[in-house]
């Protein structure tokens, strides 16, 4: 009589599997934890019947620690920053990640004492899975709070005085590079720029790859007027600029809105664009398609961005490694230069 082997016990992965879900729905499920949906609910629980899945007491106890949910965090004081174009593409990839991974997304805007008193309280409560960080400052007391967390922690962008264990950035040098080339290219040697604040990673990046391409042109960086990346900011930089510097021919905006408003104020002072001055921005925002005349700018995937800081902070609250992310840039030509 053939002695028959012990039956082997169903595994999570093959409960996802068989449901068609991923394995932390699968989990919430099993654990009766909120934020799963009806049809996927049932799906796992047919799934768990046909294999005759029994859950692992251990395994089991530290699942039901899960929130269901992630915090972004943006370091801005203005709430309004959520109308940002480039902020409302960086949440629109973020929600698309976590909801393919069934994770709610929790957003603050947070740069006053208050509101980081609240990021705080969020992060040690462990209401949320893990957090995601963007927009910070030199010596950010949110990046403290990152540090002593026990939570995994994405950025979205590198702060400026520490390298962070986890992050997803944009190659801001070398899109700065490419986009002072290009006026360069054009025939401009009288290239000034507007950077962003110099106290923040993308700031001080992109003016550092305007600084390389002057140098490596054998050309003298002039200095920079600094603006906050709004279209109002672009334009006070850009009338400062042309009083101190009447015969600059080009002009590197570290962001959209800026150049935006340098091309206004170009206008204002008489000065025609491509002709007397040529500007580039960075972004590629849809305010770049609609200036007069349309901005020649350096693309940047922002859906991309937050898509895959997403990504990254699902994937380390599941247990997995991961490694910093550069995304690329490329330039887009249009009227402006």
């Amino acid at each position: 009589m053939t002695e028959e082997l012990p039956r082997r016990h169903a595994t999570l992965d093959e409960v996802a599997a068989m449901a068609g879900v991923s394995r932390s729905v699968a989990s919430r499920v099993i654990n009766n934890a909120p934020h799963v949906s009806r049809a996927k609910r049932e799906a796992v629980e047919r799934a768990i019947r046909k294999l005759g899945y029994v859950p692992n007491p251990k395994a089991r106890a530290l699942a039901t620690r899960q929130a269901g949910a992630a915090a972004l965090v943006i370091s801005r004081d203005d709430p309004e920053v959520l109308t940002d174009p480039f902020f409302a593409q960086v949440i629109a990839g973020v929600a698309s990640a976590l909801e393919d991974a069934d994770l709610h997304m929790m957003l603050c805007v947070a740069a006053t004492a208050r509101g980081r008193d609240r990021v705080e309280q969020l992060v040690r409560s462990r209401v949320v899975d893990g957090v995601m960080l963007m927009a910070l400052h030199e010596d950010d007391p949110l990046a403290r709070i990152a540090k002593e967390s026990q939570l995994p922690v994405v950025f979205g962008g590198r702060p400026v005085d520490f390298e962070p264990r986890w992050y997803v950035d944009i190659d801001n040098v070398g899109g700065a590079r490419d986009a002072t080339d290009h006026l360069l290219a054009r025939g401009r040697n009288r290239i000034v720029t507007i950077c962003g604040p110099l106290d923040t990673e993308v700031g001080d990046s992109r003016h550092r790859g305007y600084r390389e391409a002057m140098l490596l042109a054998g050309l003298t960086p002039l200095p920079p007027a600094e603006g906050d990346f709004t279209e109002a900011d672009g334009a006070a930089a850009m009338a400062r600029l042309l009083k101190a510097h009447p015969d600059l021919d080009g002009v590197f905006a570290a962001n959209d809105n800026m150049a935006a408003g340098a091309l206004r104020a170009l206008r204002a002072a008489g000065r025609s664009v491509p002709e007397d001055v040529a500007v580039v921005g960075f972004d590629d925002l849809a305010v770049a398609q609609i200036a007069d005349p349309a901005l020649t700018t350096i693309h940047q995937p922002i859906r991309d961005l937050g898509r895959e800081m997403a990504r990254m902070l699902v994937g380390l609250i599941a247990g997995r490694s991961s490694s910093p992310l550069i995304l690329p840039t490329h330039l887009v030509k249009r009227a402006s230069s």
